[in-house]
């Protein structure tokens, strides 16, 4: 028996038919400081409703999966200490134990799919990390997109990556790439980039329609919707690059790999950018919400 709990709004929805959206919790434990972090995830939660839609914010909190967090649960989370980062290889581990852990998008795909949700928004998805030909490192989160039928809403995967490995791994894996309103996959910060899209959808309508599909024709798994960053939000590429570079040279002089590469690299960019990639990276988390909230619409409707 898997030990699950459902916020009251959304055990609602569950009862009702309304349409829901999960929401990770690593952006919450590991993405940034207390009450930043408390704050950014209700105005995301807050995205979601205004769009049309329940938010389900998940976490594991001592051994209990939670599908919605209260606010005090949600605040309490913000503040927690040593709190483990959750993938498919050791959530059941972290439920088993009693333990408290923050899900990346491959753990939250998995409670989505357990809990009946369809889509999910974040902020960028993990793939293939620069260098992976050695280190072999490269994020879960590829292989769930090809095994979970839950669509992900996301700005593209994080721009630390090797962006063309990290597409190239997706089409090898069957899983949908769709740019939503461009030709163009988004890069994370940047709106735009060099690499053209496998799919370009500009309805939410038809984002729910293609899932739905997949399902009908006994496709496993999900699809990547990716979401441009608003225009006036963005950290254009050329500009981001160097900084990048500068980032991923040092975790590499202080022998940083694993799990700590990409919390390593996102403070590094934050303080070469002077606040601004975390600037962006709220709007553009709020951006993937309310374009989750109306596909999620699409597909109750």
């Amino acid at each position: 028996m898997i030990p699950i709990h459902y916020s009251a709004e959304v055990a609602t929805a569950r009862a009702t038919g309304a349409p829901i959206v999960a929401l990770e919790s690593t952006i919450i434990t590991h993405g940034m400081p207390f009450p930043q972090n408390v704050e950014t995830a209700r105005l995301v939660e807050a995205d979601v409703r205004e769009a049309g839609a329940v938010p389900a914010t998940i976490a594991v909190i001592e051994g209990t999966l939670h599908v919605g967090l209260e606010p005090a649960e949600l605040d309490s989370l913000g503040q927690a200490q040593n709190v483990a980062k959750l993938s498919r290889a050791d959530i059941a581990a972290c439920i088993a134990t009693g333990s408290t852990g923050a899900t990346t998008v491959a753990a939250t795909m998995i409670a989505a799919h357990l809990a009946g949700i369809h889509v999910f928004a974040t902020g960028g998805i993990g793939g293939v990390h620069r260098g992976a030909e050695n280190s072999f490192d490269i994020s879960a989160d590829l292989q769930e997109l090809a095994q979970t039928p839950v669509t992900v809403v996301a700005a593209g995967a994080k721009a630390i990556l090797d962006l063309p490995k990290t597409f190239e791994v997706l089409e090898t894996l069957g899983v949908p790439v769709i740019a939503y309103g461009q030709d163009q996959l988004p890069a994370f910060w940047s709106a735009t980039s060099d690499m053209a899209a496998p799919l370009r959808m500009d309805t939410a309508t038809d984002i729910a329609s293609a899932q739905k599909m997949r399902t009908a024709m006994g496709l496993r798994g999900g699809q990547l919707v990716t979401n441009p960053i608003p225009q006036a939000a963005q950290i254009p590429a050329d500009e981001l690059q160097p900084i990048i570079d500068q980032a991923l040279q040092e975790a590499q002089a202080q022998g940083i790999s694993a799990k700590a590469v990409t919390p390593f690299l996102l403070g590094r960019i934050f303080e070469l950018t002077e606040g601004r990639s975390l600037t962006a990276n709220i709007a553009l988390v709020r951006n993937n919400a309310r374009l989750a909230a109306q596909i999620a619409s699409a597909m109750v409707n």
